[in-house]
This record gives structure tokens, C-alpha cells and sequence, in this order.
């Protein structure tokens, strides 16, 4: 029997939802605690797509270290010769004063000693252009030797003790600073002599005075002062002679200088 038009329901959208829900409601509900993979008793681990995951057992490995019977020995090199090193052969001229030349011929053998044994310098006295040459040589060692036999000569020339000129060879911290009594106060005549005779004092003594307390050595050239020693000695020095060149009494640069060398033997 066919069946009319009002017996047929029309479907609706909402027919799609109850569907839904009945056979939701049909399945039996499993207990799930959360999302991803639920892990077992055994060690097993099943995924939400049915991916099982086993545990394996893995043999325990052992690394065993090599150990070296004698340790690493640095690599032993030559030394490099000076040609290696790119020194090429140099010369040094150092000019002699007229003032200067007869201490230089007492000392000769004293000046050039340290030069040719220890330094390996090649050193001859050109009386035509009155000066000193040193070259280096092919036992030259050191780069810098040949500026300090330079500097050595030179300081002597200033009117420094070959005793003393010895230490710029040795020390690398020793400087030379001049400086003229007219760069601190413009004098003339009898002010000026009399303003270098307040500087060295009776027989030298506030000259060795300021030399002993500030570890320095101080030559008098006429109205020329040098000064050699450390950067810090010669800043002290420079100070109480330029105290005494402005009129300072020698007693109160004596007390400035005992309390200064008191502190400079505090900090060594």
C-alpha cells in the first residue's frame, strides 16, 4: 500500500544532531583520564592511532680510554737567526760634543765592553764626523740592542757616569728627560748662576739629596738639567728642581722629599 504524502516526515537539520547523540549513546564509554598515550603495567605504551610501543633491553656499553704511556712533550723549534728574522744590518750615529770627547777616550774600553760581549754590537769611533757608529751583526740577537747602545752613548754624551748610562742596557723602564732653567723661569745673569748654584748645592749636596730620595741621577749641563730614572722617580725630581728654580727654600724641598720617598718605600 503506497503511502501518502503526509504519512513520509520531512527530514530536518536537527534530526542529524539526535542521530548523533543515540548512538553515542549506544557505545560503551570508556574511561579516559586525559589526552595522548596510555602507558600499561608492562611497560607498554599504546598511542590514541593503536601504535604500540615496547620497551628493549640494551646491553650496557662500556668505553674503555686509551690511556698514553708517556704525556704530550711540546714540540722543541731553533731558535730563529737574525736573517731569519728579517734584520738587516743597521747603523747608529752618535754625535760627540767637544766637552765630551776626553772623558769618552778615558772610558772607551769600559764604554764598548757590554756592547761587543754581551750584545754582540759591531762599535768604532769616527774621528773625521767626530761621533760613535754601532751597527748590529750577524750574532745579533736582540732587535732592540742597537737602539739601546744608542741610547746608552747618548746619555753619556748628556754628562751621565758610564756606571749609571749601564742601566739603560739593562732596565727597559728608564727614561731620559731634559729640560732648561728657562722653561720653568726666565733668568738672566747672575739670577741664573746663582739659581744653579741652589739646584746643586754646597759640594753637590741637594743635588745627591734629590738623586738618593727619588732613586734618580740628575746632570748639570750649564742652564741644561737631565734627568734619568723611572717615569714616576722623574716626575718627583722634576718637581723639587723646578721648586728651587721658582725660589723654594732647600729645607722645605728636604721635608717634601722625605715624605715622598717615605711613601714610595711604603708602596714597594
Amino acid at each position: 500500500m503506497a503511502k501518502s504524502a503526509v504519512d513520509v516526515p520531512i527530514p530536518m537539520d536537527d534530526d542529524d544532531d539526535l542521530k548523533e547523540d543515540a548512538g553515542d549513546a549506544q557505545k560503551p564509554k570508556e574511561a579516559t583520564k586525559g589526552y595522548g598515550p596510555v602507558r600499561r603495567r608492562d611497560g607498554e605504551v599504546r598511542s590514541a592511532e593503536g601504535i604500540v610501543f615496547r620497551p628493549a633491553e640494551v646491553d650496557q656499553v662500556v668505553v674503555e680510554m686509551e690511556e698514553e704511556d708517556a704525556p704530550y712533550d711540546k714540540p722543541e723549534f731553533a731558535a730563529l737567526t737574525p736573517k731569519e728574522k728579517g734584520i738587516k744590518n743597521q747603523l747608529r750615529r752618535i754625535t760627540v760634543p767637544a766637552h765630551r770627547l776626553t772623558p769618552l777616550k778615558a772610558s772607551w774600553m769600559s764604554m764598548i765592553q757590554p756592547l761587543v760581549e754581551h750584545m754582540k754590537l759591531q762599535v768604532r769611533m769616527n774621528t773625521k764626523r767626530r761621533a760613535v757608529e754601532v751597527r748590529n751583526s750577524a750574532d745579533t740577537e736582540d732587535i732592540g740592542a742597537l737602539q739601546k747602545a744608542a741610547d746608552y752613548f747618548k746619555a753619556f754624551m748628556l754628562g751621565f757616569d758610564q756606571s749609571d748610562a749601564v742601566a739603560l742596557l739593562r732596565l727597559d723602564d728608564l727614561f731620559i728627560e731634559s729640560f732648561e732653567v728657562k722653561d720653568v723661569k726666565k733668568l738672566n745673569g747672575d739670577h741664573l748662576s746663582r739659581c744653579i748654584g741652589r739646584i746643586a748645592g754646597k759640594d753637590g749636596k741637594t743635588k745627591y739629596a734629590i738623586e738618593n730620595a727619588t732613586r734618580t741621577r740628575i746632570s748639570l749641563c750649564e742652564d741644561k738639567i737631565h734627568i734619568l730614572g723611572s717615569f714616576g722617580n722623574i716626575r718627583v725630581a722634576r718637581d723639587s728642581i723646578c721648586s728651587l728654580i721658582l725660589g723654594a727654600a732647600p729645607g722645605k724641598v728636604y721635608t717634601k722629599l722625605r715624605t715622598v720617598s717615605k711613601r714610595m718605600q711604603e708602596r714597594i
